[in-house]
């Protein structure tokens, strides 16, 4: 009998007052761009990109994550205006501090040592954290309108991260799977 592999991901999930406003931006996109994509999951900053794993060996996975949330310290994060990868995704800019780099960095590295996950676009681009809003159903004319509209508009939420969640894919969408809390407050 072969494994089941589904996919998964570690993000960083804003509190439910802040994805309710990014969701709504998201259903503007649907409504507006034909751009439903986005709405497959909660807003989020992906840390760790999407990668097959077993689910019979769910719990290897989380347990690891629980071992590397328990070093992490609470941090705040910035969500400012609105930025694009053209010709097809728009997403909220997240500002990139240095306690939001090295989480990421982090856990990239403890992923790849400790459960083999290995995610090469990510050793090759820097890491650019950001909420997606539309993206792959965005079409290009579309595109460029959104593109239009958002690039000048403002937009500036904050809220202390506190916990990585691990996603995992329904076949649908995207399903929370399990939260883990940092043990530390910042200094």
């Amino acid at each position: 009998m072969g494994l089941s592999k589904r996919l998964l991901f570690v993000a960083l999930v804003p509190p439910e007052n802040i994805q309710n406003q990014v969701t709504k931006i998201k259903e503007y996109f649907a409504q507006e761009y034909n751009s439903s994509h986005a709405l497959k999951s909660v807003p989020h900053i992906t840390l760790q990109p999407p990668f097959k794993w077993a689910t019979e060996n769910l719990s290897l996975v989380q347990e690891s994550l629980e071992i590397f949330a328990q070093k992490c310290s609470t941090f705040p994060i910035t969500l400012s205006g609105f930025s694009a990868f053209p010709p097809r995704v728009i997403y909220v800019n997240v500002v990139k501090t240095p306690e939001l780099l090295k989480i990421q960095k982090d856990l990239i590295e403890f992923t790849e040592t400790t459960l083999g996950i290995v995610h090469p676009p990510s050793k090759m681009r820097p890491f650019c954290p950001h909420v997606t809003v539309a993206f792959r159903d965005l079409s290009k004319p579309n595109f460029r309108s959104a593109w239009l509209e958002f690039r000048e508009r403002s937009l500036h939420l904050e809220f202390t991260v506190s916990q990585l969640t691990l996603l995992i894919h329904s076949g649908r969408g995207w399903d929370i799977c399990n939260e883990f809390a940092f043990s530390k407050l910042r200094e």
